[in-house]
């Protein structure tokens, strides 16, 4: 068991789907009060006795929206993928039944005007804990073997290039890149082939490649999405590859990373998604969902 709760588990997410989940728990929260009416809420007269259960469910969506709206702005380096796993995941969905325990008793004593003596905090919290710890943990659970087979055995079906591409007989000669930092003065100049991928660093970028076979890495302050547009030929930035094999090996995969996927070595998918193994396995990149689709049909047409 400890080991699972230690294994990754995906963290990060669209907005639009946090909001989509709030949605459904508040939904849930509220049907459940109504169909079943626990707490003695079933003994509970009041005018519009159904419209102010609902509300149970209105305060739940809001709280779990809030909290995963928010504390993800606020403390970025948390909700990261590299941080999330199992447990942590548990225990993130558990704060959010806890919290909305708290809220939506002090809604109902706000609700008839006095605390409440059907049952204590203390006794809701307990009740609402262990009404939603099973089924969320269960949920995470299933839900990480399902990510965890899906992309497992896709990237098992993913073909990988045989020879890199400075073997490649179609190609007569070294393209030789250079991109600049923002200042326009900084600039760093490589071999395009012994790129391995570039990363974000807030304001400053990495630029890892090779040199004598050995990695190295250099910092420009810049933007990822400048020096993406410096490698893209399509951009309104005049372009600096010319060369078509390496214009199609540099892709972005992530938000934070361009890779060049003449330099992947294996794909290998956990819970997370797509994971692209660089130099001998030193390098694990992610692959965020969005590009799945368009770098999968890449590597394939470089294979």
């Amino acid at each position: 068991m400890p080991q699972l709760l230690n294994q990754p588990y995906p963290c990060e997410e669209p907005a639009r789907r946090r909001w989509a989940k709030a949605f459904w728990i508040g939904v849930f929260v509220g049907l459940f009060l109504l169909v079943f009416q626990p707490f003695d809420l079933n003994r509970w007269q009041t005018p519009y006795k159904n419209a102010k259960i609902l509300g149970f469910g209105l305060i739940s969506f809001a709280v779990t929206a809030g909290l995963s709206q928010l504390l993800p702005v606020l403390f970025p380096n948390r909700f990261t993928n590299e941080r999330w796993t199992v447990g942590r995941e548990i225990l993130w969905v558990t704060t959010h039944i806890t919290l909305i325990a708290v809220v939506n008793y002090l809604y109902l004593n706000w609700l008839i005007g006095k605390p409440f003596h059907g049952i204590g905090l203390l006794g809701m919290m307990v009740v609402t804990f262990l009404i939603g710890v099973f089924p969320v943990g269960g949920s995470v659970v299933v839900n990480y073997i399902i990510k965890l087979k899906k992309y497992s055995q896709a990237a098992r079906e993913i073909p990988i290039h045989e020879h890199p591409a400075q073997n490649r007989i179609d190609e007569p000669e070294p393209c030789v890149i250079t991109i600049t930092a923002e200042n326009e003065k900084d600039s760093l100049t490589f071999v395009a082939n012994d790129l391995l991928y570039i990363e974000s660093s807030d304001n400053y970028s990495t630029v890892v490649y090779l040199k004598n076979n050995e990695p190295v890495k250099t910092l420009l302050r810049s933007s990822l999405s400048r020096l993406e547009n410096q490698l893209d030929p399509d951009s309104s930035t005049k372009s600096i590859v010319r060369n078509p094999i390496v214009r199609n090996s540099i892709a972005r995969c992530h938000r934070s990373y361009i890779v060049n996927l003449e330099k992947v070595e294996k794909v290998t998918g956990n819970a997370q998604g797509y994971k692209l193994h660089l130099h001998n396995g030193q390098f694990q990149l992610p692959v965020a969902r969005k590009y799945n689709d368009t770098l999968v049909a890449q590597l394939k047409a470089l294979s």
